[in-house]
């Protein structure tokens, strides 16, 4: 059962999962303050834990506060758009023939047919992002199955709102966030291996960073790009890992 605990003016809605550890994070655009908790652990615990970490919880929902936010898109011509990290302007060209997105230059050409509305040609230039992530995502996979010594069965990609990927061992599959294709590439490798790690191990732990530190030893400045585009997020065991 879902439940809200108040401190002060900050509301916490916790969630009781079936996790060992209990997880803290502050979520965009809002600075949502959510735990998620194991099943067993009782509200006080959890509020004193919250309260333990009030200070964080303000340094992020002022992080989100202060933070520029992207004016809404129309996906008119000369509009920015990013690919791979770098910024692209978007000419849209209404037409019957050759129908779909290209990169030409320093263009994204979108080509639609006459009477696309707005929503239209975003459900058509995200659906290429997710196309051409996961393009970029399966020769990552193939390296680092070999690297690893593990197999990735399933692979799937969409667009979220709170973490740029996750991995569920018991199916041996991972999920990508598709706004990766709007970062540069070594973003997309850190995230790819992260979640691939979680095959070898399932939690943040000291063996766990100790595998990331041996396989990209430079990770954490990866990390820290993510991050000024992520959430806030706190774990029980490790403080120190973007939340994937």
């Amino acid at each position: 059962m879902d439940r809200q605990i108040q401190l002060g003016k900050i509301a916490v809605n916790v969630v009781f999962k079936d996790i060992k550890n209990i997880h803290l994070s502050v979520c965009p655009p809002d600075g949502e303050v959510k735990i998620a908790a194991p099943e067993h652990m009782n509200l006080d615990t959890i509020r004193v834990y919250a309260i333990s970490k009030l200070t964080w919880i303000k340094q992020q929902q002022r992080k989100f506060l202060n933070q520029p936010r992207e004016t809404a898109r129309e996906y008119l011509n000369l509009e920015s758009h990013f690919v791979w990290g770098k910024r692209y302007l978007l000419n849209v060209a209404y037409t019957e023939d050759a129908l779909g997105v290209f990169l030409k230059h320093s263009k994204i050409m979108l080509r639609v047919k006459p009477g696309t509305d707005t929503e239209q040609k975003q459900a058509i230039l995200e659906d290429w992002y997710r196309t051409i992530l996961k393009e970029a995502a399966r020769p990552l996979i193939e390296k680092w199955q070999r690297r690893l010594g593990v197999q990735v069965k399933r692979l799937y990609v969409q667009r979220m709102k709170t973490k740029w990927g996750s991995c569920n061992p018991e199916s041996q599959s991972i999920r990508l966030n598709s706004e990766l294709a709007k970062k540069a590439p070594e973003c997309l490798e850190y995230i790819v291996l992260h979640e691939m790690m979680h095959l070898l191990e399932r939690r943040h732990n000291e063996r766990f960073v100790g595998l990331m530190d041996h396989h990209l030893p430079n990770w954490r400045d990866i990390r820290a790009e993510l991050n000024l585009a992520t959430l806030g997020y706190e774990n029980w065991n490790r403080d120190d890992l973007a939340q994937t």
